[in-house]
């Protein structure tokens, strides 16, 4: 058993106490080490933090700037593009309530043919006068009546839709710019979709009124010429006959125009010319109702003796026959051939029994022979109106009617009144 001696214990206190000394060095070292690092580099780590956390912060800002510049577009180009279709929407609907009263227009155009008098808006344009300033769509309106704007009521406009396809045309784009939702915004391909099938038809409408205007000119035209050759067949000048127009202070030289110029001058131009030629076709046709182209008699006439030199059946003598002489039956009605005014009827030397009838513009008819008179001076008849009964009263031979037409006084040959009434009565100045 060893021994241990105070002074061992001494000696080994210090060699157990030196590593716990080390390590406490140690840590005081390391303590010391991180507290001055710390001490000397945080602001430089703050720093680096924050400058790395601002460069984030500006990247997310900018990507959002972007963004946001990028929505402001596309809202700004939707804008445009709603305001662009709303336009021209809003052009559609004012060119199709135009075109509408147009349509009325050209309907009463037509009506004149049916019912023999302008109506309302086609007076306008016939006036002799003229019009001082285009006529728009809202004259239209106003120059004809209520009922003007729809003047069949069973029947169906052109402008009307043909099925329940096109009836929704003319909604559609409007339609289609209306949102379903409040999420849902405004504008949309249908819209524009819509509106392009809406101005293509109302383009064809366009056309297809001002094809019809030019054909309705082209008529009125054929049908002037037409009267016109028959008032120049009886030997009168038309130009004369028709009343001018009194108006001061106006002059220049004559360009005609002709139905030709409709095209060329638009859709009120084109009523103008229309409504003119119109009014001057009625004014021509009531001038032909006036001249005497209507038979004296009724049926089937033939002539006895024909207008001109002759052998006289009393004298056998050269004479002028200063009319034509009809084969009837005694006691046949012998009617006016034209509207006119008696001037004489009475007994009249070699007429016999005599009735004069006249109907203005120099024009004038006598009826001969007749067994009894029907009427009196002064009286107004029609034509076709009875004036007196065939017979064989004066320098005749046998019962007949002898008939004069007269211009200024001096007979003509009533046959070419005959035949241009018959012209007159042919399927082509009738409508047919």
């Amino acid at each position: 058993m060893t021994r241990t001696t105070p002074q061992d214990s001494q000696e080994r206190a210090p060699r157990r106490l030196g590593p716990w000394l080390g390590a406490g060095l140690a840590v005081s070292l390391l303590w010391s080490g991180a507290s001055t690092y710390l001490v000397l580099f945080r602001d430089e780590a703050l720093g680096r933090v924050m400058s790395g956390q601002m460069a984030m912060r500006n990247a997310y800002e900018a990507r959002i700037a972007t963004l946001q510049e990028k929505i402001d577009g596309v809202r700004a180009e939707g804008a445009e593009a709603q305001a662009d279709i709303g336009a021209r929407l809003r052009a559609a609907l004012a060119r199709q309530t135009e075109l509408e009263r147009r349509q009325a227009a050209l309907s009463g155009l037509l009506d004149t043919a049916a019912t023999g008098s302008l109506p309302a808006t086609a007076r306008a344009y016939a006036s002799p006068a003229g019009r001082t300033t285009p006529l728009t769509g809202f004259e239209l309106r106003q120059d004809a009546p209520a009922e003007a704007a729809q003047p069949w009521p069973d029947r169906r406009s052109a402008l009307e839709p043909k099925n329940s396809l096109e009836a929704k045309n003319s909604l559609e784009a409007k339609n289609s710019l209306e949102p379903r939702n409040s999420q849902e915004p405004k504008y949309s391909l249908a819209a524009e979709d819509g509106l392009l099938r809406l101005e293509a038809r109302l383009g064809r409408l366009d056309e297809a009124q001002g094809a019809e205007l030019g054909r309705i000119a082209r008529s009125a035209e054929t049908g002037i010429n037409r009267l016109r050759a028959v008032i120049a067949r009886v030997g009168l000048d038309p130009s004369r006959l028709l009343p001018r127009v009194s108006a001061e202070g106006i002059g220049g030289p004559l360009v005609p125009i002709g139905a030709g110029g409709v095209e060329r001058y638009g859709f009120d131009g084109g009523m103008t010319l229309v409504g003119r030629l119109i009014g001057q076709g009625q004014r021509l046709r009531q001038l032909v109702d006036e001249l005497p182209l209507r038979k004296p008699l009724e049926g089937s006439v033939a002539l006895s003796s024909p207008f001109g030199p002759r052998l006289d059946p009393f004298t056998r003598g050269l004479a002028l026959h200063t009319g034509l002489d009809f084969k009837a039956e005694s006691g046949e009605p012998a009617r006016a051939t034209a509207p006119g005014v008696v001037t004489e009827a009475e007994w009249a030397g070699g007429y016999g029994n005599m009735v004069g009838i006249d109907h203005g513009h120099g024009l004038a008819t006598r009826f001969g022979h007749l067994a009894r008179i029907a009427v009196r001076p002064g009286q107004r008849v029609a034509a076709g109106e009875i004036i007196g009964y065939v017979g064989s009263t004066g320098r005749s031979t046998g019962s007949h009617l002898h008939y004069e037409t007269r211009i200024e006084g001096e007979p003509v040959d009533p046959q070419r009144f005959l035949d241009a009434g018959r012209v007159l009565d042919a399927p082509h100045l009738n409508g047919g």
